[in-house]
């Protein structure tokens, strides 16, 4: 598996699950960190157990489309693997390298696919995905639509829906006998980037039109924190405003136990909707109970253990958070719900199954 997501120590759960399924003898591909918008993400050693963690050089770290790994030839030559997956649109082209280089040794090829917008690339990208899409083996869609995208787009081979990365219940759980502080005031939390189609402004004129104390809380970073410091400001909640730093992967659970709800906001965009919503599985598994808009994903992930409101609804949104301050007991039956739902559908273990179906399934169609 060829990875750059698993510079991530939490994520790396998956592929310590994934081996552990029989049959599966796994080598993950990962760079030495990859560059977001505001910072360098370094690769974190968190759950490296039962697998081969290869770490490999990276060409244009932070350029989606455009990075790949120089080396991979020789590294491939040398595992010679039965099964490539590169955990990358088919469009980028560190896809297009590992499927070229897999076919030389005559390995069977799977690639991901959150992109539930239909979209046509340009020059080069374009002649990428239309590469990718004819030559691979098997695909893999994050999401319903995603399915639906690839197939509008020609690709002819098997589509499993599979989110990409799933949670550890044992990291993200509330304690046995956790109670919040006494003196906190209600927490309303969100956890992502800051930026505008998360409909943060959104949210947080929101939650000004709240009665009682209550506290708005927001950890990570991005272009859009400036702007909502100035409107909750401008609404007279600026003090009840919090804006915490990105934390490590694996510190997220603390934070979402200081919460009382978290929200995801998500606004759809011509060029955007929300394909997942990860955070939403993270706060379920911790019995917090979770808002979300009606953009892409988010209903399909929540179900029934948290509420929907039809995104852009300043009204809805507060109308749910109010509902969610008056009853205690709606919070506590949704959080279990939440739970059950995660540990049902959404565990790295659960969906460990799931990825190493499709690896057994392909390697049994190209077996050399």
């Amino acid at each position: 598996m060829i990875s750059k997501a698993l510079v991530v120590g939490a994520y790396q759960r998956k592929a310590e699950e994934i081996a552990k399924q029989p049959g599966i003898d796994l080598t993950v591909v990962v760079p030495p960190y990859w560059d977001e918008e505001t910072r360098r993400v370094r690769l974190e050693r968190a759950y490296t157990s039962g697998y081969t963690l290869a770490v490999e050089p990276i060409a244009f770290s932070g350029r989606f489309h455009l990075h790949f790994y120089p080396r991979l030839n020789r590294l491939l030559g040398r595992l010679k693997p039965e099964v490539v997956h590169a955990d990358e649109e088919p469009y980028n082209l560190a896809t297009l390298q590992m499927i070229m280089l897999a076919r030389r040794q005559r390995a069977g090829t799977v690639f991901f696919s959150w992109q539930n917008l239909y979209r046509r690339y340009p020059f080069p990208f374009s002649v990428v995905e239309r590469y990718s899409l004819a030559h691979a083996n098997y695909a893999v869609a994050g999401n319903a639509d995603a399915a639906s995208v690839l197939r509008r787009k020609g690709f002819r081979g098997p589509v499993a829906v599979i989110p990409q990365f799933g949670i550890d219940p044992d990291l993200f759980r509330r304690p046995d006998g956790w109670s919040p502080p006494a003196d906190r005031p209600f927490t309303i939390g969100y956890v992502g980037r800051i930026v505008e189609q998360k409909g943060l402004l959104h949210l947080v004129r929101a939650v000004a039109g709240l009665p009682g104390e209550w506290r708005l809380s927001l950890l990570g970073a991005g272009p859009l924190e400036a702007e909502v410091r100035r409107l909750a400001a401008a609404l007279g909640v600026g003090e009840r405003l919090a804006i915490i730093p990105s934390v490590p992967s694996t510190q997220v659970a603390r934070h979402l136990l200081d919460l009382d709800v978290l929200v995801l906001p998500s606004l759809t965009r011509a060029n955007w909707k929300e394909q997942f919503g990860r955070v939403l599985v993270e706060a379920m598994a911790c019995e917090v109970p979770v808002v979300g808009s009606d953009s892409g994903e988010i209903p399909h992930v929540v179900g029934e253990g948290g509420f929907i409101y039809p995104e852009g609804d300043d009204v809805a949104l507060r109308e749910r958070l109010r509902e969610l301050v008056a009853s205690p007991e709606q919070r506590r039956r949704l959080g279990q719900l939440g739970r059950a739902r995660v540990l049902g559908h959404y565990t790295h273990a659960r969906l460990a199954e799931e990825y190493a179906a499709v690896y057994r399934q392909v390697g049994a169609c190209t077996s050399r």
